[in-house]
């Protein structure tokens, strides 16, 4: 049997009973994604049209969510990489990678979510005027970067037990929330911070979070 298969009948035990072909729904998948196609990305397209009416309420509202956090990290990159010179020669790489994880984790998302995917909010890169310089000085570039990134982090970890249940849904979230803490220890780094600052991270509420995210969100 097919990998992927077997992972999506651990989604529901029940749902080779109503697909007329599991191998059918991952070819049309396949073309609807092209180059996208990767495990997750698929996972995620075939589960929305299998259930039909989609994920349950709670699952769309915590991915909708996590979308919004990715969405602004992905605007912030590709904003962050269009100014020349502002991100170092030495850090380019590192920059230009974190950026196409942040695009892959929004195709995941959104795939997942499909119809009920929440539009693209405008940014406001500045905070509303708390980073003025964020498009010009890159170490202010930088602390805004560990900002979105440890929050990211602690998004996903404090919204992890609501996805309790739902098979690879849950198992995509943890594989995105640990690159992200991949990429607030590289940024730590490079900004010449402890990776870590202790043996334990503390989630943060979806309040905390939205807090945190809000200045950035101009609509």
């Amino acid at each position: 049997m097919d990998q992927d298969v077997s992972i999506l009948d651990s989604i529901d035990p029940d749902l080779s009973g109503r697909l007329v072909s599991k191998r059918d729904l991952f070819a049309r998948a396949s073309g609807k994604l092209g180059a996208l196609a990767t495990t997750p990305l698929l996972l995620a397209a075939v589960s929305t049209e299998a259930f039909g009416q989609g994920l349950p309420r709670q699952i769309v509202d915590v991915l909708n969510f996590a979308l919004t956090l990715e969405y602004l990290e992905d605007a912030f990159y590709h904003a962050a990489l269009s100014r020349p010179g502002l991100v170092p020669p030495q850090f380019i790489g590192v920059f230009s990678t974190i950026s196409r994880h942040e695009s892959e984790h929004v195709s995941t998302l959104t795939g997942a979510l499909g119809g009920a995917a929440i539009e693209k909010p405008q940014f406001d890169l500045t905070g509303h005027g708390k980073y003025p310089d964020i498009l010009s000085n890159f170490r202010t570039l930088a602390l805004v970067s560990q900002t979105l990134e440890d929050t990211g982090v602690a998004a996903y970890k404090g919204q992890a037990p609501r996805l309790y249940g739902s098979g690879e849904v849950l198992t995509t979230a943890l594989r995105i929330h640990s690159v992200e803490a991949r990429h607030a220890a590289e940024v730590r780094r490079i900004r010449g911070v402890r990776p870590w600052t202790g043996a334990f991270d503390k989630p943060l509420s979806k309040r905390q979070v939205l807090a945190a995210a809000r200045p950035f969100i101009a609509s």
